[in-house]
């Protein structure tokens, strides 16, 4: 079974609609490592030899978080920053990572037809995640289709929430079960709690 580590990245959970509901069903599951990561380091002194051997010691790594400003959070900027050094993570000699994985589990206030081109942020939401998928690349490592909720601030009053949980388990299962090792990631493949049922069907 791939060993996989969810970094979680969140700086306001007392505000969170769905991200701390989704940390619960990843620290319920005891096959996973599970770093919080404004928890762990709530001035940012981020140990890099500490998170490099965290990444050494799995297979896949998780970065579960709201998107902001269409990007991460800020202090998983700097954990990119501190941690994937050169000569680690990329580089001369830096192949630490080849042929680990990348995936994201996101919530996007906006609705999915705003990341269309006739929708109010214009483009498809994996457009504003290629500085991840090309970290990914750039590390050698294999970047997977995202799991993605939108339209998160309304989910709580359209029953939404729980349908994506149960989707949350069961992509991390699929991860841990293997399911995405032969998997190739189309350029804007998105999934949701809808597909991880399709899936589970099939």
């Amino acid at each position: 079974m791939p060993k996989v580590i969810v970094y979680f990245a969140h700086p306001g959970q007392q505000f969170s609609h769905v991200n701390t509901k989704m940390l619960d069903v990843a620290t319920r599951n005891q096959e996973l490592t599970v770093v919080d990561l404004y928890a762990e380091y709530p001035r940012f002194d981020i140990d890099p030899d500490k998170e490099q051997q965290r990444l050494l010691d799995h297979d896949i790594i998780l970065f579960q978080f709201p998107l902001f400003w269409y990007s991460t959070p800020s202090i998983l900027k700097e954990w990119q920053d501190i941690v994937l050094e050169h000569g680690f993570a990329y580089g001369a000699g830096g192949d630490a990572l080849a042929g680990k994985r990348m995936g994201l589990a996101i919530t996007a206030a906006g609705p999915q037809d705003a990341y269309t081109p006739n929708g109010y942020q214009h483009y498809p939401l994996r457009d504003f995640l290629r500085p991840l998928e090309q970290t990914a690349n750039l590390c050698k490592m294999r970047f997977l289709p995202p799991y993605v909720l939108y339209g998160s601030l309304k989910a709580p009053n359209e029953g939404r929430v729980e349908p994506h949980l149960h989707g949350y388990r069961r992509y991390i299962e699929a991860l841990q079960d293997g399911e995405f090792d032969s998997h190739e990631t189309k350029p804007d493949e998105v999934w949701t709690a809808d597909a991880m049922q399709m899936k589970a069907e099939a």
